[in-house]
């Protein structure tokens, strides 16, 4: 473990907004995790501008310049957030022992993190961050979410309930999800279904600290790739 490498993947889309502060914030928890000398200095963040039309990349650059441990890749243009996942994952898994992904609004509680690596060092391979409440949720969102989870499960879909994509796995679990060959994965469908040890940390989402959400109700639900937001 003293040796291993996390590589946490940052899905952006138009996050002028948000990103220098969400990044800066990611790099203190690295930080925590490294001064408990469970990774070293062994640490990096891998954003993916899935086609942003605002100054995302340009911020991307200015990060890398100040902070190697800051990288990017660049879409030529809008693929989505389950592409922006799968591109990332792709990139990390080349270097990283473990890789974490979590949105760039941060609504998922980037603390959690250290107790996701602590997992994984007990044996986990796959740690699920599990939404416990849903405080922050409109009523339309709680019941679509609701009804949601109820209709996949009908159709079969093996599903964590309350998790979207904030999530940690392991190189080899990473490298076994990448070779599924179908486009238009159902990240959170498949995961489920590696086989690797599991674990879960528990965590209460929280309001964006500005703007709005890049990926909204309305250009989620159609698509079963894309899934509706935990």
């Amino acid at each position: 473990m003293a040796t291993s490498k996390l590589t946490i993947v940052v899905p952006a889309y138009n996050e002028e907004e948000v990103l220098t502060s969400s990044v800066q914030k990611l790099l203190a928890v690295e930080d925590q995790i490294a001064a408990q000398a469970v990774l070293g200095q062994r640490a990096d963040i891998l954003i993916v501008d899935d086609g942003s039309k605002d100054h995302t990349w340009e911020i991307i650059e200015n990060l890398h310049a100040a902070n190697s441990r800051i990288r990017g890749l660049r879409f030529s243009r809008n693929f989505g957030h389950q592409s922006a996942l799968i591109a990332g994952m792709s990139e990390a898994v080349k270097t990283a022992d473990m890789i974490v992904t979590i949105d760039a609004d941060l609504q998922d509680d980037p603390d959690k993190i250290v107790d996701m690596v602590d997992a994984y060092a007990d044996g986990a391979d796959i740690v699920y961050g599990v939404r416990n409440n849903r405080e922050t949720d409109s009523w339309f969102k709680r019941t679509t979410a609701q009804g949601y989870y109820k209709v996949l499960k009908l159709l079969g879909v093996e599903l964590v309930p309350n998790h979207a994509d904030f999530r940690l796995m392991s190189k080899r679990a990473v490298e076994t999800f990448l070779q599924y060959p179908e486009r238009n994965i159902f990240i959170r469908g498949l995961i489920p279904k590696l086989g690797f040890k599991t674990a879960e940390v528990f965590y209460k989402r929280t309001p964006r600290m500005a703007g709005e959400s890049k990926y909204p109700l309305k250009k989620c639900w159609p698509l079963p790739g894309t899934g509706l937001p935990a």
